[in-house]
C-alpha cells in the first residue's frame, strides 16, 4: 500500500517519524504544513527511512498491510482469552489497548487519556443517563405493573398467554433500562416465576425472556439507538423511529413461535377468554401513562419541543409525576436511593464501555486499520448486498462475545465508512447492526442475554439453548428481512421526517 508522506524525524536505526499527507481538505484532526501548505494528519507513524530523504521531504513510501492485519488479529484475540478468564468487557479491552500504547515511543499517553473521554462529552449523551433513571423508575412506580396488566388483557386468552405478555411487556418497555441485560434481569424477577408456577418450563420461560429482551434495545428509546446515533453522527430522531417497526416484526415473529410451542405442549392460557372492550380499554385507559412514555418522546423530537437529552430529562420528570401523583405507589424515602443506585450502576457500565471501546477504537485508528479493512473487503466485494451478508456474519459473532453496546462501538467506525461508500443507508445500516448483535447475545459462547437469564433464573445451559433455538431461528428471518428490504427501517422515518 503506497502512502504519500512528509519525513519528520529520521532516526539512526534506519526507521523514520512520519506524517500522512492528506490531497483532502482538512476534516480537524489535521494541520497544515508550514513549508508547503500541505494538509497532514497529526498522527505520526513510523516507516522505513527512504533512501536520501531528509526531514521535511515528501515521499512516496509503501507499507505492507499484512503486519498490521496480524497485529490487529492478535489484538481482537487477547480479549477473547480475557473472557475466559471472567474478566469483564470493558477491562478486557482497556487491558489489550493501553499496555500497545504505553510501549509505543511516538505517544504520550495523556492523548490517550485524552481519547479515553473526548466521544462521551457529546451532549446527545446525556440521554443515556436520563433515559436509565427513567426506567429505574418505571419499575418502582407501579408502570412497569400496569404494563404487564394492559398486556394480559390483550393477549392473555391465547394458549401460552404468560408467553405472550412476556413478549409484549419488553416491546412496551422500549429498552429505557439501559441495556437488553438489565431487560432481561427485570422479567426474569417479574414474570419467569409466575411462568412456573402456572406450568411452564424454567427453560422455555428463561428462553422466551432472553429472546424478547434482545428486541428491547431496538424499540426507542433504546441506549443503543442513541450510541449509534452519536457513533455516526446522524439524526437520533430518525434513528428512534426506525427502530418501530423492526421492533414490532421481532415481537410478532416470536409471538408466532410462543403460539406454536404452547399448542403443542398445552401450555395454560392466563385468563379464559378474550375480556370484554369494556375491561380492555378500562385497561388501556389506567395504563395510558405508561403507554404513552415511548410515542410523547418521538413525538416531542417530531415537533421540535425538545431534544433527545432534554426528552431523557422530561422522561425522568413524567414518570416520577406519574409514580407519586396518579398511581402514588412511589415513595421517595423508600425508593430514591435504590432508585440512583440502579441508575449509577446502568450508566457506569455503559460509559465505562464506551471510555475503553474509544481507546479500541483510537488503536485501529493509528494503525490505519479502517482502510485497510475498507481496502480488503472492497477488494472482494463492491456490491451492497453481499457486504450486508458478510457484516451479519461478522457482528453475529461479534454479538456472541461482547455487550451490544461495545460491539456497537467497535464495529461501526469500521464498517459504516465502508456502507457510506457503497450507498447504504446509514439508518438502515445502523438497524441492521443493533438487531445483529442483539440476536448474537442469545448465541453460546458467551452470549451475554443467555447467561444474564441461566444466572438469575439458575437454568442449565444445555436446557436454555434447547429451548432458544426456535427463538433465534425466527430472529434470524427477521434481520435478512430488514437486510434486504431497506424500506422495513426507512419508511417510517420517512413518513415523520420526510426522506433524505
Amino acid at each position: 500500500m503506497e502512502k504519500i508522506v512528509r519525513v519528520h524525524r529520521l532516526h539512526p536505526d534506519g526507521r523514520a517519524e512520519v506524517f500522512l499527507v492528506r490531497e483532502s481538505a482538512c476534516s480537524g484532526d489535521c494541520h497544515k504544513c508550514s513549508g508547503c501548505g500541505a494538509v497532514q494528519q497529526t498522527m505520526l507513524l513510523t516507516a522505513r527511512n527512504p533512501i536520501g530523504a531528509r526531514p521535511g521531504d515528501v515521499v512516496v513510501v509503501t507499507s505492507e498491510s499484512g503486519p498490521v492485519l496480524k497485529a490487529a488479529a492478535v489484538l481482537y484475540m487477547m480479549p477473547l482469552v480475557l473472557f475466559f478468564l471472567g474478566v469483564p468487557c470493558s477491562f478486557a479491552m482497556l487491558m489489550c489497548t493501553i499496555p500497545y500504547f504505553h510501549f509505543d515511543p511516538f505517544i504520550k499517553m495523556a492523548v490517550v487519556a485524552q481519547k479515553m473521554i473526548a466521544n462521551c462529552e457529546s451532549t446527545s449523551l446525556m440521554a443515556i443517563p436520563f433515559f436509565i433513571t427513567a426506567g429505574s423508575i418505571m419499575g418502582y412506580s407501579g408502570i412497569t405493573e400496569k404494563l404487564m396488566a394492559f398486556g394480559n388483557a390483550c393477549v392473555g386468552h391465547l394458549v401460552g398467554g404468560l408467553g405472550h405478555v412476556n413478549v409484549l411487556v419488553s416491546v412496551l418497555m422500549g429498552g429505557v433500562s439501559g441495556s437488553a441485560n438489565a431487560d432481561a434481569a427485570m422479567e426474569c424477577k417479574l414474570l419467569v416465576p409466575e411462568m412456573e408456577k402456572r406450568g411452564y418450563s424454567k427453560a422455555f420461560s428463561a428462553a422466551i425472556t432472553a429472546a424478547s429482551s434482545a428486541a428491547t434495545p431496538v424499540i426507542p428509546p433504546g441506549v443503543n439507538l442513541i450510541v449509534y446515533a452519536v457513533i455516526a453522527q446522524c439524526s437520533l430522531a430518525r434513528v428512534f423511529a426506525a427502530g418501530y417497526l423492526p421492533g414490532i416484526l421481532m415481537a410478532i415473529s416470536m409471538m408466532i413461535v410462543v403460539a406454536i410451542i404452547a399448542k403443542k405442549r398445552d401450555y395454560p392460557r392466563s385468563r379464559e377468554k378474550f375480556p370484554p372492550w369494556k375491561e380492555v380499554g378500562k385497561q388501556a385507559i389506567t395504563s395510558f401513562w405508561g403507554l404513552f412514555f415511548p410515542f410523547g418522546i418521538i413525538l416531542g423530537m417530531r415537533f421540535g419541543l425538545f431534544t433527545a437529552s432534554e426528552g431523557g430529562a422530561f422522561a425522568v420528570v413524567y414518570c416520577l409525576i406519574v409514580g407519586k401523583f396518579i398511581y402514588k405507589k412511589l415513595n421517595f424515602k423508600r425508593d430514591l436511593i435504590p432508585i440512583l443506585m440502579d441508575s449509577v450502576s446502568g450508566t457506569s457500565s455503559v460509559v465505562l464501555i464506551m471510555v475503553a471501546a474509544n481507546v479500541f477504537g483510537y488503536y485501529m485508528t493509528w494503525i490505519n486499520l479502517p482502510k485497510i479493512v475498507a481496502t480488503a473487503v472492497l477488494g472482494v466485494t463492491q456490491n451492497k448486498w453481499v457486504f450486508l451478508m458478510i457484516c451479519n456474519v461478522i457482528l453475529l459473532i461479534m454479538g456472541m462475545f461482547l455487550e451490544g453496546g461495545a460491539a456497537l462501538m467497535i464495529a461501526t467506525p469500521l464498517l459504516l465508512p465502508i456502507a457510506k461508500t457503497l450507498g447504504v443507508d446509514v439508518i438502515h445500516f445502523g438497524l441492521v447492526c443493533i438487531v445483529n448483535i442483539m440476536v448474537g447475545g442469545l448465541t453460546p459462547p458467551f452470549g451475554s442475554m443467555m447467561f444474564t437469564t441461566c444466572g438469575i433464573t439458575k437454568c442449565p445451559i444445555s436446557d436454555f439453548l434447547k429451548e432458544t433455538w426456535p427463538f433465534i431461528l425466527c430472529l434470524l428471518v427477521v434481520l435478512l428481512l430488514c437486510t434486504f428490504f431497506p424500506a422495513i427501517v426507512t419508511i417510517v422515518p420517512n413518513l415523520i421526517y420526510g426522506g433524505i
